[in-house]
C-alpha cells in the first residue's frame, strides 16, 4: 500500500472527511513519528507496534563486487517491532 492509497483508505472509511483532510491527517502522523524518532525518542502504538532507534556499532564492511574490507560507521537506524495483535492477524490469515 503507498500513502496515497492510504489517504484513499481514510477518506473512504470516513465519510464526513475529505481526500484533502485525509492527507492532512495522513501526513501529520507520519510527521510527528517521524519527529519523535529524529529527537530519540520512541513512539507506540497500541494494538499496531512500537518504532524505536536502534544504534549499530562501526564496522568492518565488505564491497561484494570486489571483496575489498571497508569500514562502516557507526550510525542509528529506526526499528519497528510489531505489536501482539499485529503479529497474530498476520499470522492467521
Amino acid at each position: 500500500m503507498t500513502k496515497s492509497e492510504l489517504i484513499d483508505a481514510v477518506s473512504a472509511a470516513n465519510h464526513d472527511i475529505t481526500r484533502r483532510e485525509a492527507e492532512v491527517v495522513v501526513s501529520t502522523v507520519f510527521s510527528a513519528i517521524s519527529e519523535e524518532l529524529a529527537s530519540g525518542g520512541r513512539v507506540e502504538l497500541r494494538g499496531f507496534g512500537s518504532f524505536s532507534i536502534k544504534n549499530r556499532e562501526s564496522r568492518t564492511g565488505r564491497n561484494p563486487k570486489t571483496g575489498e574490507s571497508v569500514f562502516v560507521p557507526a550510525k542509528s537506524v529506526p526499528h519497528f517491532k510489531p505489536g501482539k495483535e499485529l503479529r497474530e492477524r498476520v499470522d492467521h490469515k
